[in-house]
């Protein structure tokens, strides 16, 4: 069995177990997840049907904004888990930006793995009064086992994690085949049952609505880079991870095509939005009881695929800043027997239970999106700059695309998610004006803007102490980054 990242030291300890076929399930698991299949509300309140032109105008975003991610791991940096931390810190040549935006993400993925477990819980719910056949009677029974089934799967996949990552990507696999089958049932039949109807209006509010909408729409693939965290246990990851990124996009893409064009044709908005499970409520408009608790079952699976995938990124993040003596070194302490940062996935598992259970995830979902936008968007600015900035970086690139592609696809990406963090600001400066800070606090409801720069600004206090107090930073991402 193969061990170990290129760089030596901690990640040097993890396990080269993951083949294609478990990065593809992880890629596309987390991309087709709670955002399709629990349709996203806000987004459609904005522009309604016209969502399904958002997610083809934010799918050739995505894809723009995915090269960087593909060239940089096909590079020797692709052989560590640190994602846009490891990049952002060998093409800047410093760690503060790089550390603020893995912190930021970290808080993001934290609230996801509670959020995650939550929304399972609800469709194991909707799929175990389907199952029982007594309807509203059976779903009130049921409602007590909601946070118990929550808290038990943040437990489960954190099992599976610490016996190692080949469990995890066997794990993803089996969901996945199981979530394919259900959307094939879900989708084919639904193609004809489709009223046009259903469409009128496409946009409710026009252009500014559909603009609006396109922040809370990019939930949906907000996490298509999550795998690249995996980067030092997927074997001969600089080759494999570009296409697999590149390909699965694509093909999520299509299947948030479909699944919306079905959903949106064969039930009302108003309808879909007030479901707790709506993929379920629209199977059973067309499909027998059965087939519509198969499509149930599959949208189960396909919030527990971006559960166990998610599970993935707090504890490498963590892995990588404790080689870099940023943060306790026994956040990256991997297990010898297992290959797993044991010590960090408990700490990932503490704290979702704890959000979860308290009940303040808004504390870190209000700035998921746009925490992982604004990363995105530092992130295409420095492969933009990287030809200038570390050439010799530039120059290890297995993928590295011509001056005219690298300048025209990353300045898309760039302006693109630009005018995505100019809409949510907008917005956010709205709120600001017509509420007090002390209605926010009551309501829960403090803005994106609010929370990243209050998350910000103690990601920036951690950096400072992690330079005081940690080890001397480790010279891995230096080493790599000279060309082959």
């Amino acid at each position: 069995m193969s061990t170990g990242g290129g760089g030596g030291g901690l990640t040097a300890r993890l396990r080269r177990d993951l083949g294609t076929i478990e990065s593809y399930a992880g890629l596309i698991g987390i991309l087709v997840g709670a955002g399709i299949f629990r349709v996203t509300n806000d987004a459609w309140a904005r522009t309604g049907p016209s969502v399904i032109l958002g997610e083809v105008v934010l799918a050739l975003v995505v894809l723009a904004t995915m090269l960087p991610y593909a060239a940089y791991v096909s590079s020797p940096l692709g052989e560590l888990p640190g994602g846009e931390y490891t990049h952002l810190s060998a093409t800047l040549g410093g760690r503060r930006l790089a550390f603020v935006g893995a912190w930021l993400k970290m808080i993001s993925y934290l609230g996801a793995l509670a959020f995650l477990a939550r929304v399972g819980a609800d469709y194991l719910v909707e799929l175990l009064r389907v199952l029982s056949g007594s309807g509203d009677v059976a779903k009130d029974a049921l409602e007590r086992y909601r946070m118990p089934i929550a808290l038990g799967s943040l437990v489960a996949f954190y099992a599976i994690h610490v016996l190692g990552v080949r469990w995890f990507g066997r794990i993803q696999v089996t969901m996945c085949a199981v979530l394919g089958v259900s959307l094939v049932v879900l989708v084919v039949p639904g193609l004809f049952a489709i009223r046009m109807g259903n469409y009128v209006p496409f946009f409710n509010r026009g252009a500014h609505g559909f603009f609006e909408a396109l922040p809370f729409l990019f939930f949906q693939f907000a996490g298509f880079e999550a795998m690249i965290h995996s980067a030092g246990e997927v074997m001969d990851s600089t080759r494999r991870l570009p296409r697999i990124f590149l390909r699965g996009l694509g093909a999520t893409t299509l299947v948030y095509l479909l699944m919306s064009l079905v959903s949106f044709g064969v039930l009302p908005g108003e309808r879909l939005r007030a479901s707790a499970a709506p993929m379920a409520e629209v199977a059973s408009v067309y499909l027998p009881a059965g087939a519509a608790a198969l499509v149930t079952l599959g949208a189960v699976m396909a919030v527990l695929t971006s559960l166990n995938a998610t599970f993935l990124v707090p504890s490498r993040l963590g892995l990588m800043l404790a080689e870099d003596g940023l943060v306790p070194k026994w956040m990256g302490v991997v297990s010898p027997r297992t290959g797993t940062p044991i010590l960090g996935l408990t700490a990932t598992l503490v704290i979702s239970v704890g959000m979860l259970l308290s009940g303040q995830l808004s504390l870190a979902l209000n700035i998921a999106v746009f925490a992982l936008v604004l990363l995105y968007f530092f992130h295409s600015v420095a492969f933009l700059l990287l030809p200038w900035l570390n050439p010799a970086l530039h120059q290890s690139m297995r993928l590295r695309p011509s001056r005219a592609v690298h300048l025209g696809v990353t300045g898309v990406s760039v302006a693109a998610l630009g005018v995505l963090i100019v809409v949510q600001v907008t917005g956010d400066v709205a709120v600001l004006g017509r509420t007090t800070f002390l209605e926010r606090c009551l309501k829960q409801s403090l803005t994106s803007v609010e929370l990243a720069i209050a998350w910000s600004a103690v990601g920036l206090v951690l950096y400072g102490l992690g330079r005081r107090l940690g080890a001397r930073p480790a010279d891995a991402v230096a080493h790599l980054a000279r060309p082959r």
